[in-house]
Parts: structure tokens; C-alpha cells; sequence
């Protein structure tokens, strides 16, 4: 108990110490956090109605283009996935929209059953609500769910 209280007081005494430091962390925190507030606003609201109830993949886009650029943009795409992914489980403890991070995340990454996984994630009541609270607000129809 008493070496929690010295490392609780050698961590204050280094911010005090440090300021400048601090603030940037601080503000640097602040400022990313509204980035992905943001990111995650725009990516539920572009999000098709649709999406979680058709079963084919809509043709064109990156898939049609050049083998390269199509290798590419897949291994971005779920590198973007997986970071996606960790945050939220991340966030399921700390501050952030865990879940909704987590199924932006999952919807990036290619594995199987990824559909089955998305519709449940998707399927529970206060997921669904928060998506179609971020729908309304952008003006866009309510997620259509299967």
C-alpha cells in the first residue's frame, strides 16, 4: 500500500515538473479525441442503411482497379481494421465509444463469419440505438437491420 502511494507521488511530482509537457499531452489528448469523434460520426453516417442486410458486395470500387493497388488497399484497409479493433477494446474500459469502434473496426477486416459477428454486434438494442441517434442527427434513414 505505501510503495502505490510513493509511485502515485514520484507520477504527480513528474507532471509538476514537467508542464509543458503535461499540457501537450493534454491537449494532444483533447484534439484526438475530437478527430474520432468526428471519424466515427462521418463513418456511421455514410454507412449504407442497407449494409448489414444485403449479402453481396456492390461491385467496382477499389476491387475492380489494378492488382496492385487493389493488394494495397486491402492491407490498409484492415490495418485500419485492426487499430480500429484494439482501441475499442481499449475503450471498453477506458473513455470512448468502445463498441461502436469495435464494429467500425471489425466492418474493415476480412475473416470469415465477419458478417454473422457484425449483425449481432449490431443487433443489440443500445448499438443499434446509438447508430441510429448519429443517423438522425446527419439526416440520413435509420440502419436497416436484418
Amino acid at each position: 500500500m505505501l510503495a502505490r502511494r510513493e509511485e502515485m507521488d514520484a507520477i504527480l511530482s513528474w507532471f509538476k515538473a514537467h508542464p509543458g509537457l503535461t499540457g501537450a499531452i493534454l491537449v494532444g489528448s483533447l484534439v484526438l479525441a475530437a478527430v474520432y469523434a468526428v471519424l466515427i460520426y462521418v463513418a456511421i453516417a455514410r454507412m449504407s442503411p442497407d449494409y448489414f442486410t444485403r449479402s453481396d458486395t456492390t461491385p467496382g470500387g477499389w476491387r475492380s482497379r489494378h492488382p496492385l493497388l487493389r493488394v494495397v488497399a486491402l492491407v490498409t484497409k484492415n490495418l485500419v481494421g485492426v487499430l480500429l479493433v484494439v482501441m475499442g477494446i481499449l475503450m471498453l474500459v477506458l473513455p470512448g465509444q468502445g463498441i461502436l469502434t469495435l464494429l467500425i473496426g471489425i466492418s474493415l477486416l476480412d475473416f470469415p463469419g465477419k458478417r454473422e459477428l457484425e449483425k449481432r454486434i449490431v443487433g443489440l438494442s443500445a448499438v443499434h440505438t446509438a447508430i441510429n441517434k448519429i443517423r438522425s442527427r446527419a439526416g440520413q434513414p435509420p440502419m436497416v437491420l436484418p
